[in-house]
């Protein structure tokens, strides 16, 4: 993705006009949502997709190469609901 930069204004209602080379790059479609925190200081904006994609890949990391966790999840509530 390239690097793309502009200066943004913030109104007085908090409001803020991200460009539309901006949202483009982003992925992002009129009425789209993006999340929004703050690190070292810097506004982050990303798509939900993106979001979602780095959780999934901080959550791999502690996964063994191999495990479904849906089906270990489904085998589970099956035995559960067989104890009860």
């Amino acid at each position: 993705m390239a690097n793309l930069r502009a200066n943004l204004t913030v109104a007085a209602n908090g409001r803020i006009v991200i460009p539309a080379e901006i949202r483009a790059a982003l992925g992002v479609k009129d009425g789209g949502k993006l999340i929004a925190r703050v690190e070292n200081g810097a506004l982050v904006l990303e798509s939900i997709h993106t979001a979602v994609a780095r959780a999934q890949a901080m959550v791999r990391k502690y996964v063994p190469a191999g495990t479904n966790l849906v089906d270990e999840f489904i085998a589970e509530r099956h035995a559960e609901a067989a104890r009860e």
